[in-house]
Protein backbone atom coordinates (compact mmCIF):
# COMPACT_ATOMS: atom_id res chain seq x y z
CA UNK A 1 0.00 0.00 0.00
CA UNK A 2 1.43 3.35 -1.05
CA UNK A 3 1.49 6.10 1.54
CA UNK A 4 2.70 9.69 1.36
CA UNK A 5 3.27 11.16 4.80
CA UNK A 6 3.72 14.92 5.03
CA UNK A 7 5.24 16.82 7.92
CA UNK A 8 6.68 20.23 8.70
CA UNK A 9 3.68 22.51 8.52
CA UNK A 10 2.91 25.10 11.15
CA UNK A 11 2.47 28.76 12.00
CA UNK A 12 5.11 31.27 10.94
CA UNK A 13 5.34 35.03 10.63
CA UNK A 14 5.55 36.72 7.25
CA UNK A 15 9.11 36.63 5.97
CA UNK A 16 9.87 33.39 7.78
CA UNK A 17 10.67 29.92 6.51
CA UNK A 18 9.34 26.38 6.77
CA UNK A 19 10.44 23.07 5.29
CA UNK A 20 7.86 20.47 4.38
CA UNK A 21 8.75 16.80 4.02
CA UNK A 22 6.92 14.04 2.21
CA UNK A 23 8.04 10.48 2.88
CA UNK A 24 6.84 7.85 0.41
CA UNK A 25 6.39 4.23 1.43
CA UNK A 26 5.14 1.17 -0.36
CA UNK A 27 6.98 1.85 -3.62
CA UNK A 28 9.55 4.13 -5.18
CA UNK A 29 8.82 6.72 -7.84
CA UNK A 30 12.15 6.59 -9.65
CA UNK A 31 10.39 6.78 -13.04
CA UNK A 32 7.85 9.32 -11.99
CA UNK A 33 7.19 12.75 -10.58
CA UNK A 34 6.67 14.13 -7.11
CA UNK A 35 4.78 17.35 -6.60
CA UNK A 36 3.36 19.78 -4.08
CA UNK A 37 -0.05 21.40 -4.34
CA UNK A 38 -1.87 23.74 -1.98
CA UNK A 39 -5.46 24.58 -1.23
CA UNK A 40 -6.75 27.63 0.64
CA UNK A 41 -10.34 27.72 1.96
CA UNK A 42 -12.85 28.20 -0.82
CA UNK A 43 -10.32 27.71 -3.59
CA UNK A 44 -9.17 24.89 -5.82
CA UNK A 45 -6.10 22.80 -5.15
CA UNK A 46 -3.32 24.54 -7.07
CA UNK A 47 0.07 23.43 -8.32
CA UNK A 48 3.07 24.68 -6.35
CA UNK A 49 6.13 22.70 -7.44
CA UNK A 50 7.22 19.40 -8.97
CA UNK A 51 10.39 17.39 -9.44
CA UNK A 52 11.11 14.65 -11.93
CA UNK A 53 12.63 11.97 -9.78
CA UNK A 54 15.20 10.53 -12.16
CA UNK A 55 16.72 13.72 -13.58
CA UNK A 56 15.93 16.13 -10.80
CA UNK A 57 14.37 18.74 -13.09
CA UNK A 58 12.20 21.12 -11.11
CA UNK A 59 9.16 23.21 -11.96
CA UNK A 60 7.42 25.96 -10.01
CA UNK A 61 4.28 28.04 -10.03
CA UNK A 62 5.04 31.67 -10.82
CA UNK A 63 3.74 32.72 -7.40
CA UNK A 64 6.48 30.80 -5.56
CA UNK A 65 9.39 30.94 -8.01
CA UNK A 66 12.50 32.26 -6.31
CA UNK A 67 11.12 31.65 -2.83
CA UNK A 68 10.38 27.90 -2.73
CA UNK A 69 12.71 25.02 -3.56
CA UNK A 70 11.71 21.42 -4.16
CA UNK A 71 14.27 18.67 -3.71
CA UNK A 72 14.47 14.92 -3.14
CA UNK A 73 16.50 12.40 -1.20
CA UNK A 74 16.76 9.12 -3.10
CA UNK A 75 17.98 7.12 -0.14
CA UNK A 76 15.09 8.24 2.06
CA UNK A 77 12.47 8.19 -0.73
CA UNK A 78 11.51 11.65 0.49
CA UNK A 79 10.75 14.95 -1.22
CA UNK A 80 11.09 18.34 0.45
CA UNK A 81 9.66 21.80 -0.08
CA UNK A 82 11.79 24.57 1.39
CA UNK A 83 9.68 27.69 1.70
CA UNK A 84 11.39 31.03 2.30
CA UNK A 85 10.13 34.62 2.43
CA UNK A 86 6.67 33.35 3.27
CA UNK A 87 3.68 35.62 2.70
CA UNK A 88 0.18 35.54 4.22
CA UNK A 89 -1.15 34.49 0.82
CA UNK A 90 0.90 31.28 1.11
CA UNK A 91 -1.47 30.16 3.86
CA UNK A 92 -3.07 26.88 2.78
CA UNK A 93 -3.12 23.16 3.30
CA UNK A 94 -0.16 21.74 1.40
CA UNK A 95 -0.46 18.33 -0.25
CA UNK A 96 2.25 16.03 -1.50
CA UNK A 97 1.46 14.08 -4.66
CA UNK A 98 3.17 11.32 -6.61
CA UNK A 99 2.85 10.08 -10.18
CA UNK A 100 4.22 6.67 -11.11
CA UNK A 101 5.21 7.96 -14.53
CA UNK A 102 5.34 11.23 -16.40
CA UNK A 103 2.07 11.48 -18.31
CA UNK A 104 0.56 14.77 -19.40
CA UNK A 105 1.10 18.02 -17.53
CA UNK A 106 2.86 17.86 -14.19
CA UNK A 107 0.91 20.98 -13.18
CA UNK A 108 -2.39 19.08 -13.48
CA UNK A 109 -3.91 17.30 -10.49
CA UNK A 110 -5.10 14.38 -12.60
CA UNK A 111 -1.56 13.39 -13.50
CA UNK A 112 -0.89 12.24 -9.95
CA UNK A 113 -1.82 8.80 -8.68
CA UNK A 114 -1.25 9.23 -4.95
CA UNK A 115 -1.85 12.03 -2.46
CA UNK A 116 -0.85 12.74 1.10
CA UNK A 117 -3.24 13.81 3.83
CA UNK A 118 -2.12 17.44 3.77
CA UNK A 119 -0.33 19.69 6.24
CA UNK A 120 -1.46 23.15 7.30
CA UNK A 121 0.78 26.15 6.69
CA UNK A 122 -0.33 29.44 8.24
CA UNK A 123 1.57 32.67 7.65
CA UNK A 124 0.66 35.58 9.90
CA UNK A 125 1.09 39.20 8.86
Amino acid sequence: QVQLIESGGGLVQAGGSLRLSCAASGRTFSSGVMGWFRQAPGTERDFVAAIIWSGGNTYYADSVKGRFTISRDNAKNTVYLQMNSLKPEDTAVYYCAAASRFKGSLRARNMYDYWGQGTQVTVSS
